[in-house]
Parts: C-alpha cells; structure tokens; sequence
C-alpha cells in the first residue's frame, strides 16, 4: 500500500509533466498552514529559476491541470507561487479505509532488509539494577521493536559488565568468608555444587562490601587483583564460582527487565569477547596499526579533517591489562563472526561518545567491520529530579530500578482506588501497566540526548503529553466498541460527516510517515509525538460525534470504523515503545 502523499505527489507531479514541465518538481508535503489547506506543493518556485517564469504562473499551469481530478475538493495556486490541495472526501474515506483493511495500516516494509545488533541494557552482573539503567533498556527496546515492524532481523544484546575486577573483588569476599568452601581447594577434583553459595540478596551485599574493603585494605585489594587474573586465565574453582554469580546475577536480571516489558536475545557479556581479543591484537600488530606509548600499546586514530583532538585507543595498559576499548573491539570482531550485521546501534549514556568515536575509528581502521557496516553511537542524556540533579532516593542514595518501578505503581494504584476505577484483583495488574505507560513514555517522549526531569505526579496524569492520557484514549474507544450492537469487524470507513472525523483521518493516514522518520533517525520521541497528536484528534472526535445514539446505521458503522482503526494505530505504537493499554482505567 503506498503512503497518501506518494500517492498525490504522484498525481501532482503528472500536472506539471502534462503542463511541460519536469515532474519532480510535484513533490507534496503536509500544509505547514491547516487553517488554509490540506497540503501543499512549492515546485513552482524552483521552477521559476530553472524555466525563468513568473511562480504564480507556473502554478497556475499546474492547477488547471488538476481542476478536474476527482482526489481533490480544492486545488488553488496562491502568490508567490503556493499549490494548496484538499483531498476530496471520498478519496479520503477511500485511503483510510484501505489502511483499516492493512494489517500494516500503510506503512511499508524497509526497502532492503538490515541485520542489525542493538547494545543496549550493559549491566553490570552482581550489582542491582538502579534508574541509570532505565533509558538505555527503554530505549533500546523500542528502537529494537522499530527496526523489526520494518522487516529488519534485529538482536538486541544485554552485553553484561562480567569479566573486570568485581569478580575477583567478590570471590575474594566469599573465600574470606567461606574459605572451606571447595572452590578454594586447590587438591579439590570432585564436582563442584550445583546450587550456589549465596542467594541474589547475598551477592549484592557481598560486592560493595568487597569493594570498600578493598579502598582500606591493601592485602586484600592485591588479593582481588589476584583472584581475577586467576579466574580470567581458567582457574577452575573460581571458573566454577563466576560460573554460580553469573547464574543467580542473570536469573534476577531478566527477573527485573521483565517488569519493564524488555527482553534481549543475546545474553552476553565480556567475558564472551575475551578469547577474541589475543588474536584481535596480533593482527593489529602484524598490520603495523599500533604503537608502543609509554609502555602502553595504543593505536593513533586522529584524522586529517579533526577540529579537536582525538586520542588514540589505548589496547593494552602498561601493565598488561585491557581496557574496556579491547572489550569493545573484540565484541564487534565476534558481531561480525556471528552476525554479519549491517549495522551496529549502541544505546549508552552520551558521556561515552568520546570512547565509541575512538572505537568506531580503530575498528575501521583495523579492518574489524567492513567498510559498509554502519556504526551508530545513540547517547542519551540523565533522569534528572526535580532539583535538576541525578534522581536520587529521597535519602539521597541511588534509587534501584526495582524500588522506582514499585514506588511508580503504587503511587498509580493510590489513584486508583481513590477513583474506585478498577476494584479487586485487577486494580493492581491495572496500575502495573499504567505506571509502566507513564515510565516509558515520560523517558521516550524526550529527545534521548536530552536530560529530562522525572516528575511522576506529571507522568502519571490522565491528562497532557503522557502515557498514561494515549491509554486512557485507548480504553474509551474500546468501551464504545463493546457497547455498539452491530458487528465492528463488518463496519467500513465513510466519507467524513463532519470536520473532527476529517481531521482524525487526516491524522492516521500521518502513520506511515511518521513512522519511517521514526525509524530512520532512531527516534521514538517521533512516535511519541504523533500518537499525542492523534490521541488529541480522537478525544476532540468523540466529544463533537454523538456516536453510539447516531440514528442513520450507515453513518454509525462509519464512525465506529474510524475510532477501531484509531485504536488499532494507537495500539500498534504503544506496541512498538514497549508497553500496553489495559481493559479498564
């Protein structure tokens, strides 16, 4: 199904070919003025220059050339040179009933299918998730969901922190506490316990208490230092170990992203990229790409072009160790074996850009991903509270995603009950998915690279820009649809009855575009904005139609058409950001 303004700049560019002039200068747009017309044409102008013409003139050429096309109820040309357009009623009753029979509602699949690899998530294993994780799983996911209704085979991947010196910090934690635990007996050869010497509780404690122990005490700082050079060159009781952190870690992280309706196809980490990284660095070497610096092995990838200056991508420090750049390198010489992609996208704060420019350069440079591959670095910005400053616990500390996510449903739960919206059981399911719409949508609704203030009372209201107010829409259409006797899969868009049905089927035919500029700059604020929009017209629709007392049965099915093709779109774009409407609210 090709989209409405392709559809009429196709007939436009016709009319200025007929009139002897070059048809691509028929190119339509949505009016940048509603209250004068529909859609707009401004070839004319670059017309004048090109067969050195008055605009006007040209436009009026073209206007008589449409004056009898049946899609337009109006066609005038306006100084200096202006094509307004109105679409006639029945070619608009005509395209919105052809996006409702659509399972796609008119937006076409991609061109060329992509293989995409979206990082996003980057945990860190055996520490809880806090609301510095929360954009980046939001995010991601909905441009994960983005990619895919556009054909595209996309896999989103968590890549866990799981490999560093929190590992050895927290085996050798448990070895001072548990230190007859057999993973610790260097004579042990037996098999090791299935079932793990703590619980997820245990292992968060366990981690920062390790790590402050290891800012006071010097033994046991060297002893962790210890401990994960053990582990990273195969010791098999501390293999064994990480092997039990990595299970209880993993099973509370997908615990957690659950609640926030996210899921990841690849689980890995770190330590998936470390048997890449010897021979990632030896053909460097052999290429003659890098260069010794002060004990450490660094590859230059300042360009010609560079304003500023960038530094080089440090690989190995002086003493021996990887950075998290190697990581990086090394997991994209794993992409490429395991997935080939086109393209890589990574959602990380936007403090980071400096380190994935340096990396994006010394991949292409080492010849890690072909030259086509596309590497895209998409920095987001802070949750900030209402201070301007990092969200915090109202005791200062960093809040745990977990405690957000409960604090934001039962502050929707409280709205609820005081409204005695829902009652019994389905109050609570209820205000998990309206405090999961008011979350994402009050993250995606900002511009990602901007910082945005977290202002829950302002999220979780039912009215204005938010998600609560796109799924209370969506809850009173679907109440009129069970209260209208006829059969609402039979009903079929009609010419529109008055202006609010017009301007409503104007606005879903803005779907498909909408959509495409969503996709192509990795943008869900796009979407945001446009189902705001929509949801305006659908509220103002339903306030001026009196829909279900409407007398003539034709006319009725039309109206109940319309508002379960608008629910059908609203629903397919929360779908896409990652959340979903409930039956009541």
């Amino acid at each position: 199904m090709e989209k409405l303004l392709d559809l009429i700049s196709a007939t436009v560019s016709g009319a200025f070919a007929a009139a002897g002039y070059d048809g691509a200068l028929g190119r339509v747009t949505v009016s940048n003025r509603p209250d004068l017309c529909q859609f707009q044409c401004n070839g004319a102008m670059p017309a004048a220059k090109q067969y050195r013409k008055a605009p006007i003139a040209i436009a009026n050429e073209v206007v008589a050339q449409l004056q009898t096309d049946e899609m337009f109820s109006k066609v005038e040309a306006v100084n200096p040179g202006f094509i307004n357009l109105n679409l006639s009623e029945t070619a608009l009753a005509d395209y919105v009933g052809r996006m409702k029979q659509d399972s796609r509602f008119g937006v076409p699949l991609a061109e060329k299918e992509k293989t995409i690899v979206i990082d996003y998530g980057g945990p860190n294993v055996a520490k809880p998730l806090h609301v510095g994780h929360l954009r980046s799983a939001i995010i991601g996911e909905s441009i994960k969901r983005i990619y895919r209704y556009f054909g595209h085979k996309v896999t989103g991947d968590i890549h866990m922190g799981d490999w560093g010196l929190q590992m050895g910090l927290i085996i050798a934690e448990v070895q001072e506490r548990h230190p007859e635990l057999p993973y610790f007996d260097d004579s042990f050869t037996g098999e090791y316990p299935k079932e793990p010497p703590f619980t997820i509780s245990e292992l968060e404690e366990i981690y920062p208490a390790a790590s402050a122990k290891s800012k006071v005490d010097a033994a046991f700082a060297e002893k962790a230092h210890t401990a994960t050079y053990l582990l990273q060159t195969g010791k098999r009781g501390y293999q064994a170990m990480w092997d039990h952190i990595m299970a209880v870690s993993v099973a509370d992280l997908k615990k957690n992203y659950a609640k926030l309706n996210v899921e990841f196809d690849a689980w890995l980490g770190e330590s998936d990229a470390q048997p890449f990284i010897e021979p990632m660095l030896a053909d460097i070497k052999e290429k003659g790409l890098c260069r010794e610096s002060e004990g450490a092995l660094v590859l230059d990838v300042q360009e010609e072009t560079d304003t500023k200056e960038v530094p080089p991508c440090i690989l190995v420090k002086s003493d021996g160790a990887t950075l998290y750049a190697t990581t990086d390198l090394a997991t994209l010489v794993q992409r490429e074996r395991d997935f080939h992609p086109d393209k890589v996208l990574y959602v990380v704060d936007k403090r980071q850009s400096l380190h994935f420019e340096q990396v994006f350069r010394a991949a292409r440079k080492a010849g890690i991903v072909r030259p086509e591959t596309e590497l895209q670095f998409l920095g987001f910005g802070t949750m900030n509270g209402k201070d301007g400053k990092p969200f915090k616990t109202r005791e200062g500390g960093v809040m745990r995603l977990e405690r957000l996510i409960r604090e934001v449903t039962e502050f929707v739960y409280a709205k609820i009950q005081e409204n005695n919206i829902v009652e019994g059981d389905a109050a609570m399911e209820t205000a998990g998915k309206i405090a999961l719409a008011a979350l994402k949508y009050g993250d995606l609704s900002n511009l990602a690279t901007k910082d945005y203030i977290f202002d829950l009372d302002r999220f979780s209201a039912f009215e204005g820009n938010t998600g609560p107010y796109i799924l209370y829409t969506i809850v009173r259409i679907k109440s009129i649809l069970s209260k209208y006797q006829g059969d609402v899969s039979a009903a079929t868009i009609q010419p529109a009855a008055n202006d609010a049905a017009r301007d409503l089927m104007l606005a879903l035919t803005r779907f498909a575009d909408n959509l495409i500029l969503c996709c192509r700059d990795s943008a869900p604020n796009i979407l945001c904005a446009y189902i705001y929009e929509l949801a305006g017209y659908a509220n103002k629709f339903y306030h001026e139609t009196k829909i279900l007392t409407e007398e003539d049965p034709q006319k009725q099915a039309g109206y109940i058409a319309l508002i379960d093709l608008t629910r059908a779109v609203l629903e397919q774009s929360i779908d896409l950001l990652g959340f979903s409407a409930p039956e009541k609210m």
